[in-house]
């Protein structure tokens, strides 16, 4: 028996079912909406600082000078990255790299700008 309802965003049980206008997660009794589950289906686009949307293996700058957490080394303003990734980081850190004499780190998408 297949089940066409979409898994509980809360705990991740296949065993949701319709309950008038929500659905509903037997094991953990959350419910949603379906319009929720839709939106939470479609991937968020991530955009950079002057408005350009980014894609895993793009090339960029950095805007503004960034001060590498734990060291006394600086990222500099223009220091190209390339082949970035993205990914859901730590806060609002979205974009996983590798900067070059510095290592791998993560960045926020508002202080880079495609080229």
């Amino acid at each position: 028996m297949s089940n066409a309802f979409p898994p509980c965003p809360a705990c991740g049980s296949e065993y949701t079912y319709a309950m008038d206008p929500l659905l509903v997660c037997p094991e953990c009794a959350h419910e949603w909406s379906p319009a929720e589950a839709d939106e939470a289906a479609a991937e968020p686009v991530i955009r950079d600082a002057v408005g350009n949307e980014l894609a895993d293996g793009d090339t960029v700058t950095v805007v503004k000078d960034l001060k590498v957490k734990g060291s006394s080394t600086v990222v500099k303003v223009g220091t190209r990255v390339k082949n970035i990734r993205l990914v859901n980081g730590v806060g609002d850190h979205d974009i996983d790299c590798k900067v070059d004499g510095i290592g791998p780190m993560q960045l926020k998408s508002s202080v880079v700008k495609k080229i």
